[in-house]
């Protein structure tokens, strides 16, 4: 192929599927936001302190709250009226469950595709 030559466009069908992707992430997105302020605003409005497994949520939820803050929401991403030791625990297991889980399954999908690519 001589390089002044035109590449050929992708196929519509990709365009369409990058676009739902691009809104299945969105949705989700919302989604998560929604679900992260409904738990701060029942801590808030309730009198017991928040103990391992809302830390847990919350530390799960923590590294989500990033779109809600880049939009302008005030998100509280940690509870002030909670148990101690173990809130701080289970924030800490929640943190590190989530970033487990995401960069478990990036490093899983890129290990895949490198495969498929050898092929």
């Amino acid at each position: 192929m001589l390089a002044t030559q035109a590449k050929p466009l992708p196929a519509p069908r990709s365009w369409w599927k990058i676009a739902l992707r691009v809104l299945g992430i969105v949705g989700l997105a919302a989604c998560i936001g929604w679900g992260l302020n409904h738990s701060i605003g029942s801590l808030v409005h309730g009198t017991q302190p928040a103990g391992f497994w809302r830390g847990m949520l919350h530390g799960a939820l923590m590294p989500l709250a990033l779109p809600n803050l880049l939009v302008g929401h005030d998100v509280v991403i940690y509870s002030t009226n909670n148990t101690g030791r173990l809130y701080k625990l289970g924030y800490t297991a929640g943190v590190n469950g989530c970033g487990l889980i995401f960069f478990g399954l990036f490093f899983w999908r890129l290990s895949r595709w490198r495969r498929e690519t050898k092929v």
